[in-house]
């Protein structure tokens, strides 16, 4: 199932009457859906023109048009007969590899077909001309925060990143319209998380969140809000492969950034690499 079509399963016990009807006929005739016009959607599915037109921006498309787009393109590329392993009970250790190494790699897949080019030049834009850049993210995300930290930090940013959610929220209280926040959340619901973006957003700062795609608090509170793939049930949440699609856009903004202000941050790059050399 794409990652489309499983974010909207996953929110159906949040919706109403009218927005699972437009749900269930999107899951059961995905592909006869990407050829339709919003009025015979509305139509087949017992709605209205306006009901889809919300329902697709709850799940941050501008409009019918991108979604349809969005969704026929991922089903166009994705064999619908795969999905995501979950850990068995006695496996070998070579299916083990095999598993792993399946998932990681649609895992990168399903996120990069997600990903909103205009979110990511937005994104790159003010990290480019922050003053700061505070990092939210608990357990998992945590780590992924620190990778990005660290990044940062290579290229002579100035960032932080806390693992006490009372020094988030210190940190964030002294931001300013200088600065840019990102709050990572697999599931966008970490309250932690939200908290310090959230402080973040009323001092000022710009905010980027980064979740599984979907309905979210995180992303809805954002600024320019990214997005990575939203896994299958069964799958261990928070840990593996949600990891590795989290990576992968910390990954795309870095290189954004340094592709950007390549004869600037280059230096910076090495230089502080050759300095770690000197002295460790």
């Amino acid at each position: 199932m794409s990652g489309i079509l499983t974010a909207i399963r996953e929110q159906l016990e949040t919706m109403n009457r009218k927005e699972k009807e437009i749900a269930a006929y999107i899951l059961e005739q995905s592909q006869h859906v990407t050829q339709m016009g919003i009025t015979e959607l509305a139509q087949q599915s017992g709605s209205s023109t306006a009901t889809i037109s919300r329902f697709c921006k709850q799940f941050h498309f501008s409009g019918y048009t991108e979604f349809k787009v969005k969704l026929a393109a991922e089903l166009a590329q994705q064999p619908m007969e795969q999905s995501y392993q979950d850990i068995v009970a006695g496996n070998s250790l070579s299916k083990i590899v095999e598993a792993m190494e399946a998932n990681h790699v649609r895992s990168i897949t399903d996120t990069t077909r997600l990903l909103d080019m205009k979110q990511l030049e937005k994104a790159v834009d003010v990290l480019k001309h922050a003053r700061q850049i505070d990092i939210y993210g608990v357990a998992t995300s945590g780590l992924v925060a620190q990778d990005f930290y660290q990044k940062l930090i290579r290229i002579g940013k100035r960032a932080v990143t806390f693992s006490d959610p009372h020094m988030a929220v210190t940190s964030a209280s002294n931001l300013t319209s200088d600065d840019v926040a990102i709050g990572i959340s697999y599931s966008g619901e970490t309250s932690e998380t939200i908290a310090a973006l959230k402080c973040a957003a009323e001092n000022g700062a710009a905010t980027i969140s980064l979740t599984k795609f979907g309905s979210n608090k995180l992303a809805s509170l954002a600024d320019i809000a990214l997005f990575t793939s939203t896994l299958e049930e069964g799958m261990r949440r928070g840990d593996m492969a949600s990891r590795i699609a989290q990576l992968h856009v910390i990954d795309i903004l870095f290189v954004g950034l340094i592709s950007d202000q390549f004869h600037d941050l280059v230096p910076r790059l090495e230089n502080s690499f050759q300095m770690v050399k000197k002295y460790r």
